[in-house]
């Protein structure tokens, strides 16, 4: 019997690139992504005037500290942490090493968990949406006419967005895990081989190990006295 996790591997992803291939860009990415984050909290940080982080009354009615430093070297160690993590499954798919593509696969679990619980309180909680565009600044565009709609069409189009992230990241974790899969039975070093006949199954040693077999010293010729 198959087991559900064998029938959904598979060796390619986004119907073209090996699952390898899929998790290098992956990790590409997002080291990518993170890289632009922090040097924007970097520059935050070094020039806080410039990047304004700092909500004037004028916006939002009161005089609030959106970032302060504290924040900002917090939100920088969990960018450098996410560059490592990146790094790391982009060198373990590469290079074959499964260990090295776990620790991603555990940030997209945890990611994925996570934008599955905002999921969920949309769907207790309704009036979070509501409650969410009332603290938008008054310059953010369409803001009046988003909160004229009808709050339960703003909550099904904000579950079928968050659906749609879900699936795609879904999709994605399971790129990663079939990468750590083929690359666990890649680096495997004793793959036993059976024949199977009629009524008889032979077990073979691997290929490595049987033309390592010195061969045997041949018998003695017989000697007549």
């Amino acid at each position: 019997m198959i087991s559900p996790w064998d029938r959904w591997y598979s060796t390619s992803c986004c119907l073209c690139c090996h699952v390898r291939t899929g998790t290098i860009i992956l990790g590409i990415w997002y080291m990518l992504i993170n890289a632009v984050v922090l040097l924007i909290l970097l520059s935050a940080l070094n020039d806080p005037v410039q990047y304004r982080y700092h909500l004037t009354s004028s916006e939002l009615g009161t005089d609030i500290d959106v970032m302060d430093d504290a924040n900002i070297c917090i939100a920088t160690a969990i960018s450098l942490l996410m560059i490592l993590i990146c790094g790391m499954a982009t060198y373990g798919a590469y290079k074959q090493h499964a260990a090295w593509i776990i620790p991603f696969f555990c940030y997209q679990i945890f990611d994925f968990a996570l934008n599955t619980l905002v999921a969920i309180s949309v769907v207790v909680y309704p009036n979070t949406v509501q409650d969410y565009l009332q603290q938008l600044p008054g310059t953010f565009p369409y803001k009046e006419d988003i909160m004229s709609t009808n709050n339960m069409c703003l909550v099904f189009a904000v579950l079928l967005f968050i659906g749609c992230i879900l699936s795609f990241k879904a999709y994605l974790i399971g790129c990663v895990w079939n990468c750590y899969r083929y690359v666990s039975g890649r680096g495997t070093t004793e793959v036993l081989v059976y024949v199977t006949t009629n009524d008889t199954t032979v077990l073979l040693p691997p290929y490595e190990e049987a033309i390592a077999i010195p061969p045997k010293d041949p018998p003695p010729q017989y000697m007549e006295a």
